[in-house]
């Protein structure tokens, strides 16, 4: 096997984002989400490097942070209400 190792970047809003869903992926019922208990090795590794990169975790208002972040992530609202293909 190559020993070689990959490197994934991200916004500091997915990488807070994701840190939040993989948190409750591992400490809820969305555990039941992981079919193969391989999978579990690399998501301990990136979440815990999440965690070490984001010191925001920590602060007091990590929730209004987690929030705005997802905000920024979300695709615009479709405002006409009528889809691309209804021309």
């Amino acid at each position: 096997m190559d020993s070689e190792e990959i490197t994934i970047k991200l916004t500091p809003d997915e990488a807070l984002v994701l840190s939040d869903w993989l948190e409750r992926v591992q400490m809820t019922g969305l555990s039941g989400l992981v079919d193969d208990e391989a999978v579990w090795t690399p998501i301990h590794r990136l979440a815990g490097t999440l965690d070490k990169a984001l010191p925001g975790i920590f602060a007091a208002d990590y929730a209004e942070r987690l929030e705005a972040a997802r905000r920024r992530l979300r695709p615009p609202a479709d405002d006409g209400g009528e889809s691309e293909d209804s021309g």
